[in-house]
C-alpha cells in the first residue's frame, strides 16, 4: 500500500511539452491519450476549449491485462496479445486524427507484474508509442486532478478504481491532499481464497488502514472508474431516475447499499443487458459493490457524486496554467461553442447584459447558468425550426459540459428550450422537467422567454439595445428601447414581449429614447 502526504511539485514529468504555453488560450489543438489500465486500454482524442475539451474520439477495449495477476504475478497473456492490438490501433488512428505524438500511461497491471517492463519494451518495439508507467500515488493524484477539472475548487474524497487497485485522494480548494494506493481493485479481488466472507473480512482490514491514513473524510466522494459508472448505471435503472448521463450523478450512502443488494438479487445478464453494461465490467460490478459498501461505510460522506473525468482529464489539468485552471468550464465551453456555431458570436454577451436585471437578486449560481444560457441561445439555429426547442434541451442535458450539476442541466435546457418555444407542454422530456421544482421551471422559462424576446433586437454584438426594469411590486415590466432597436420593434417582437411579461406576472409599459 503506497501512502503520500504532500502532492508531488508540478512539473510536466514524462507527458512531455506543455499543451497550453500561453496561459490566455482557449483553444487547444488535438490531444490524444492512451490510458493502459489493469482492466481496459482506451483512446481519449480531446478536443476544443482549453478549459472544458471535448471528447473528439473516445474508444475503450476491454483486455483484463490483470486477470489473474494475484495468483500468477504476471499479465495475462490473452490480455497482452488485446492491449498490444488495441494500441497499435490507437496509435494509427492518432496519426490520423493529427493528435501529435500521444501520451501513453499504464496503471496497477503493468506496474505490478513481473513482466511489465518486458510488456512495455514489446509495445515501444512494435509502436513506437513510450509507455509510462506510474506509481499508485502518481495514478491517485492524476485522478483527482481529473475530478478537479469538472469541479473547480470542490473538496472532497476522490476514489478511483481499476481493475488491480484502487485509490483515495483528498481534494480541498483546487488542491490535491493525502493520497494512498491500495489493491483492492475487482480483478485482485476476484480470485481471493475463501468466497465472499473472506473477501469482506479483506476489504475491512485494507479500509481499516486506509482510513487512519486519510482522516475522517465525510464531504463529498467523488468515485471515478469504469465500475463505479457500472453501478451508477445500475442504480438509475432500480430508481428509474430518466436522465442518463452518468457525469454529476448523486447517490445517498443509502442508495449505494440498496443498489448493492439490488445488483445481489437480480440475475447479472438481465442487469447488463437492460443497463448497456458490457460483458467484462458486469464480472466485476458485484465485487465492485462490495467494496463501495465498505467505503461508504468507513468513510461516511455527505454525497456521493460520479466523475467521468479521472486520469485521462487529469493529464491535461496537470499541464494547464494556473489563469486557465482557475476558469469556469461551464462558461468556457458555452464561449467555444457561440464563437464556433453562433450567427452572431459575441451577442450572448450583450443579450446577457440585456435580460440581466430582470434577475438582480439572483444568485452567482443562478447567474452563471443564465450567461451559460445566452452564450448557446444561438448555436442550434441550423436545426429545423420544428425541432430547434426540443434538440436545445436534448443538447443542455445530455452534452459533455463540466461543472454542471443534473438539475443544472435541465435548468439550462429548459431555459434554451423556451428559447424557441413559448410553451413545453407535450414535450417528450417532460419526464425530465421533474427534476427540477416548479418554480425553478417557471424561472427558467422567464429566462427563455427573455431570450427569445432579446433576440428579436438582434444587431451587432455591443449594439445598444435599450434597458428592461421589472418592479415586482408594482407588478409591472418597463421596457425602454434605444433608437437603434425601436424599428425592430414589430408585431413579433411585442408578441414575445407580452409573453416575457405574462410569464413574469406583470404589465407590460414600452418606451422609446426619441
Amino acid at each position: 500500500m503506497d501512502m503520500e502526504n504532500q502532492a508531488t511539485p508540478t512539473d510536466w514529468g514524462p507527458f512531455g511539452r506543455p499543451l497550453f504555453d500561453d496561459p490566455s488560450a482557449r483553444a487547444l489543438s488535438r490531444v490524444g491519450v492512451v490510458d493502459v489500465g489493469s482492466n481496459s486500454v482506451r483512446l481519449v482524442v480531446f478536443d476544443g476549449a482549453a478549459r472544458s475539451p471535448a471528447y473528439f474520439f473516445n474508444e475503450k477495449i476491454m483486455c483484463a491485462l490483470g486477470e489473474g495477476l494475484g495468483e500468477t504475478g504476471r499479465l495475462n497473456p490473452q490480455g497482452r496479445v488485446r492491449a498490444l492490438s488495441a494500441i497499435r490501433r490507437f496509435q494509427r488512428l492518432g496519426e490520423g486524427m493529427g493528435t501529435g505524438p500521444l501520451t501513453a500511461v499504464a496503471t496497477a497491471a503493468v506496474r505490478d507484474a513481473a513482466d511489465g517492463e518486458e510488456f512495455t519494451a514489446l509495445v515501444e518495439e512494435q509502436t513506437g508509442l513510450k509507455l509510462h508507467v506510474i506509481d499508485g500515488l502518481e495514478e491517485a493524484r492524476l485522478s483527482a486532478q481529473g475530478v478537479l477539472l469538472g469541479w473547480p475548487g470542490s473538496y472532497g474524497l476522490v476514489c478511483d478504481i481499476g481493475g488491480a487497485s484502487m485509490e483515495l485522494a483528498e481534494i480541498n480548494g483546487g488542491k490535491v491532499g493525502r493520497r494512498v494506493s491500495s489493491q483492492l481493485g475487482p480483478l485482485r479481488l476476484k480470485g481471493m481464497k475463501g468466497g465472499k466472507k473472506a473477501r469482506k473480512a479483506h476489504i475491512q482490514s485494507v479500509l481499516k488502514d486506509l482510513h487512519e491514513h486519510m482522516g475522517d473524510q465525510h464531504n463529498r466522494l467523488f468515485l471515478v472508474g469504469g465500475s463505479w459508472r457500472a453501478i451508477a448505471r445500475i442504480d438509475m435503472d432500480r430508481q428509474g431516475y430518466p436522465l442518463h448521463v452518468l457525469h454529476e450523478y448523486r447517490m445517498s450512502r443509502k442508495a449505494v447499499s440498496a443498489t448493492a443488494k439490488y445488483i445481489a438479487q437480480n440475475d447479472p445478464e438481465e442487469l447488463r443487458v437492460r443497463c448497456g453494461v458490457s460483458t467484462q465490467r458486469m464480472a466485476l460490478v458485484p465485487i465492485a459493490a462490495e467494496v463501495l459498501k465498505e467505503v461508504v461505510k468507513t468513510f461516511g460522506p455527505r454525497d456521493i457524486a460520479i466523475s467521468s473525468y479521472g486520469i485521462r482529464e487529469g493529464m491535461l489539468f496537470e499541464q494547464m496554467p494556473p489563469k486557465l485552471r482557475d476558469r469556469d468550464p461551464l462558461i468556457e465551453a458555452c464561449h467555444f461553442a457561440e464563437s464556433k456555431d453562433a450567427r452572431l458570436p459575441g451577442f450572448g454577451r450583450t443579450l446577457y447584459d440585456f435580460i440581466n436585471p430582470l434577475f438582480k437578486h439572483a444568485p452567482q449560481e443562478r447567474l452563471r447558468l443564465i450567461k451559460a444560457a445566452c452564450l448557446l441561445h444561438d448555436v442550434t439555429w441550423r436545426a429545423h425550426p420544428d425541432y430547434r426547442a426540443e434538440l436545445c434541451f436534448d443538447n443542455a442535458t445530455r452534452a459533455n459540459l463540466g461543472g454542471l450539476k443534473h438539475s443544472e442541466r435541465v435548468f439550462l435546457g429548459l431555459a434554451l428550450l423556451h428559447r424557441y418555444s413559448n410553451s413545453r407542454k407535450g414535450s417528450r422530456f417532460e419526464p425530465l422537467f421533474d427534476l427540477i421544482p416548479e418554480n425553478e421551471q417557471r424561472i427558467a422559462e422567464v429566462v427563455g422567454k427573455a431570450m427569445r424576446f432579446g433576440a428579436m433586437l438582434w444587431l451587432k454584438k455591443d449594439a445598444e439595445l435599450g434597458h428592461l426594469r421589472l418592479y415586482p411590486k408594482k407588478k409591472l415590466l418597463e421596457l425602454t428601447l434605444s433608437p437603434e432597436a425601436a424599428p425592430l420593434f414589430g408585431e413579433v417582437a411585442e408578441a414575445r414581449f407580452q409573453s416575457l411579461a405574462a410569464a413574469l406576472g406583470a404589465t407590460p409599459l414600452v418606451n422609446k429614447k426619441p
